[in-house]
Parts: C-alpha cells; sequence; structure tokens
C-alpha cells in the first residue's frame, strides 16, 4: 500500500512538471511553424492517447514514466516531403531552434516562480528567527551565539524565516570559510545590530553528513520545554527490552545533563546502533541503563536511532515573542519568489559543481526512488509542502535541463547557438558523437543516482 501511495504521489507531483514541460517546447515549436509529429508523457511503448484530426499529431502516454518528448519534423530522421520541407526543424533559423529547445527548462522556472508566489501570498504563523537554543560543540556555539536575538540576516542576504536561514545555511555545504550571522537583540531600544562570524570545516560533511543545515551549524528556533518522562513504549522497541519503564524520568545519557525531551530525542537519533549509557529516575532511585538506539533510514536515506520511547501528548504553548505572522501582497509575493528561484537555482549550480570537485560527496545526488519518497512525504504534511516540493522539483528540472551536455537541452542550445556564429550547423558526425558522450554521462549520473537511492533503502 505504501509503494502505491508513493508511486501515485510521484506521478501526482512530477506528472504535470513532465507535461508542462514538454508543452514548452511543443507551443513554441507550433508557433515558430514547425511541425509537430508526437507529443509524449514517457519515453517507450505507447500505453493510450490520440490523434488529432485536424493537426495529425499524435499525443500518448508512454510506458516509462521518466521525462517525455515532442517530435518534429526533421529531414535528419527521414524523409520529408518537399511542400513541408519548409515545416521541417532542421530548416528554421537558429535564434527559432534556440527558443524552441529553451521553451522546456523557461517553463519549469515559470512553473517554480508561479508556485513560489503562491506560497509566499498565503499568510502563515512562523515562529520568528530568535535563536531558541545552541547546540554545544557547533559553529554557532564556538561564535557565542547568544540565545533570544533574532537572526536578520546570513552572509549578508536578509532572512525573514526559519526556511530561508536553513537555505542559506545549506547553500555552504561542504565549505571551509566563517559563515556570517547578523542578529538583531531584544535588548538594545534602538533594535542595532551585530554581526558574528562562525568558523564552519566542510560544512556538513563527515560526522555531520545527513545532519540539516540547523542543526549542523549548532543554532535552532524555539522548542518547547517538554519533561523527559517516559509516557509510552513500543514492545519490540530497544528501551523496552533493556529496561526502561514508562513513568522513568531521564536525566542523563553519558554523563550529558538531560532538561528536556528534545535534548533526548536529539541525541538518540544521532546516535544509532552505538551503546549509550541512561540515567534515568525512578521511584526517586537513580537506575543506570545502557540502551543502543536501532539504527533506521529517513526518505532521503540518513541513518538516525531510535529506542521506541514516547512521551506523554501535553498541550504545546508558543510563547507570543516567539511567534510571527508572515503574510506578502501579490507584487511583493512575486519579487520574492523570483529571488527564492535564482537563490535555489545557483545553490543548485553551486551543489554540481562542489560534487565534481570533491567538496561534497557523489552520494548527495538523488534520484527517482528519493523523489517520490519525497512527493509522498509532502502529501502527509499539508498542500503548501505538495506545492512546495513540486516548485524545487520544477526547479532542479530547469537547471539540470540546460546543463551543457549535448542530449540535454543546454547541449542542443549549444549546437544551435555554434550554428548561429558560423552561419551553418555542425557536421552531423560532430553532433552524433557529442550525443553519444552525453548519452554516456547521463547514464552515468542515473545510474549514480538511482544507486544511492537503493543504498538508502538499506
Amino acid at each position: 500500500m505504501t509503494f502505491l501511495l508513493t508511486l501515485l504521489a510521484a506521478i501526482f507531483v512530477l506528472g504535470p512538471l513532465i507535461a508542462l514541460h514538454e508543452w514548452g517546447h511543443y507551443i513554441v515549436a507550433r508557433l515558430c511553424g514547425v511541425k509537430v509529429l508526437t507529443y509524449s508523457i514517457g519515453f517507450g511503448p505507447k500505453v493510450f492517447g490520440w490523434t488529432s484530426k485536424k493537426s495529425g499529431i499524435d499525443y500518448r502516454i508512454s510506458a516509462l514514466p521518466l521525462g517525455g518528448y515532442v517530435k518534429m519534423l526533421d529531414e535528419r530522421e527521414g524523409n520529408v516531403a518537399k511542400d513541408e520541407q519548409h515545416l521541417a526543424f532542421n530548416r528554421q533559423h537558429p535564434l527559432k531552434k534556440i527558443a524552441i529547445v529553451a521553451a522546456g527548462p523557461i517553463m519549469n522556472f515559470v512553473i517554480a516562480i508561479a508556485l513560489f508566489w503562491v506560497l509566499f501570498m498565503t499568510p502563515s504563523e512562523q515562529l520568528a528567527t530568535k535563536i531558541g537554543q545552541v547546540l554545544p560543540d557547533t559553529p554557532a556555539a564556538m561564535a557565542q551565539l547568544p540565545v533570544g536575538d533574532k537572526i536578520v540576516a546570513i552572509d549578508g542576504h536578509d532572512v525573514q524565516t526559519w526556511e530561508g536561514i536553513n537555505y542559506r545555511l545549506a547553500g555552504r555545504m561542504g565549505e571551509t570559510d566563517n559563515v556570517s550571522i547578523t542578529l538583531q537583540s531584544d535588548a538594545q531600544t534602538d533594535q542595532s545590530t551585530k554581526t558574528y562570524q562562525a568558523p564552519v570545516t566542510q560544512f556538513m560533511q563527515g560526522e555531520a553528513q545527513g545532519k540539516d543545515a540547523l542543526t549542523s551549524f549548532g543554532m535552532l528556533p524555539w522548542q518547547p520545554q517538554i519533561a523527559p518522562i517516559v509516557g509510552g513504549l513500543a514492545p519490540d522497541g530497544a528501551a523496552s527490552r533493556q529496561g526502561l519503564k514508562v513513568g522513568d524520568r531521564i536525566t542523563a545519557i553519558n554523563n550529558e545533563s538531560i532538561e528536556d525531551w528534545i535534548t533526548a530525542t536529539r541525541i538518540i537519533r544521532d546516535n544509532p546502533e552505538t551503546l549509550l549509557n541512561f540515567t534515568v529516575l525512578r521511584d526517586d532511585k537513580s537506575v543506570q541503563l545502557q540502551i543502543m538506539p536501532q539504527g533506521k533510514k529517513d526518505n532521503l536515506g540518513n541513518d538516525y536511532g531510535q529506542i521506541g520511547a514516547m512521551v506523554d501528548q501535553t498541550e504545546i504553548v508558543i510563547p507570543d515573542d516567539y511567534k510571527t505572522t508572515v503574510v506578502y501582497g501579490p507584487s511583493e509575493s512575486l519579487v520574492k519568489s523570483f529571488e527564492k528561484t535564482e537563490q535555489l537555482a545557483v545553490m543548485t549550480v553551486s551543489s554540481m559543481g562542489k560534487m565534481l570537485s570533491g567538496m561534497i560527496g557523489l552520494d548527495n545526488l538523488s534520484g527517482p526512488i528519493t523523489i517520490a519518497k519525497v512527493a509522498k512525504q509532502s502529501f502527509d504534511i499539508s498542500w503548501q509542502m505538495v506545492l512546495s516540493t513540486a516548485a524545487l522539483i520544477s526547479l532542479s528540472l530547469a537547471v539540470l535541463n540546460l546543463l551543457p551536455i549535448p542530449v540535454l537541452d543546454g547541449g542542443h542550445i549549444v549546437y544551435h547557438f555554434i550554428e548561429l556564429i558560423r552561419g551553418k550547423p555542425l557536421s552531423e558526425g560532430v553532433q552524433m558523437v557529442g550525443l553519444n558522450i552525453g548519452l554516456l554521462l547521463l547514464a552515468g549520473f542515473m545510474v549514480l543516482a538511482i544507486g544511492n537511492d537503493i543504498s538508502r533503502l538499506f
């Protein structure tokens, strides 16, 4: 059942993005006077579809849902009647060819901007960007960031939400440098700011790999103070098997004092398959236990620990000074959607460069299995998360398709720019060599990405 829901979520999110990407190619080709033969969602054998009686275009859904294509009349792919030669793609001016090829990725950019615009216009109550906790032995601790101060900028870029902070920090993945954190203190009546320098070394790599950017950096938003008292136990969990009981109060783990449930959870999650020394208070007596968290994997394949202990449900009240309502008007939302699209596109390209240079591992590359699992997870959270996930995937499709690899749109654009400058296209032999190299590169990336996906399952 879970597999079916994951598949349906992936189809629901990816299907429209692929269809609209191909529609970009399709509509611009028709506007440029090129005859379209086939509009396909997916590759391989035709599953179902229809042929337009008016235009003769074959609209189809194909068996392999890993993309799509628009087939146009082209003398390089078969004989073309003399009276239709002016409709062939290969006969068009290079600028028309560039427009047709670029239309797909541009459509994905437009989709991302539109979805971000809707999200920015949706009022939401969020946690204020005040630092709620600084984790020990982290860049935030080394910079001595004060708890309670409001984060207003990262590396000189204004931030209004924790999501924005997370993205700015994630953009520094793999780097060894100082991260600038600008804070505003409530203690200052003039609301003046102070900038701190937090040193990072191979940020989010090594032991920190798999952790989110905020945890790796060591500054977290406000979190409720929940007493570390065990309210329930999973019968097959490590906690139950190794002596923890309902009503026990966890006072220390590996000699680190525990004041709240969230701190205990963080330590447990960070230590899968590692024997931990628990000190608990039971019937006013201190009891020593050794518990090894079971190793689990999240949707992105990151390892985490779990002992099968639950806390009693308690009502959480967020202090007013740690809450904020984020709302933007239509024009401001549009500006912010363009800014966010630019920021994430630059971060995507930068991450690719870091993978190629070895600053971050190739295991950060994700394939269709991970994308499907993330899509499913977004449906479990909210409609806003579904739109956000769709926007991020659409943006990734745009950037990836614009890479100058011959088999991708970006490679074809390079060919047509060369044709524009030379006044004639490259020879078919040269183009075929490039396409073969592109296919090998793309196949290599796909094998690596799917391999990473599979490794995250086990």
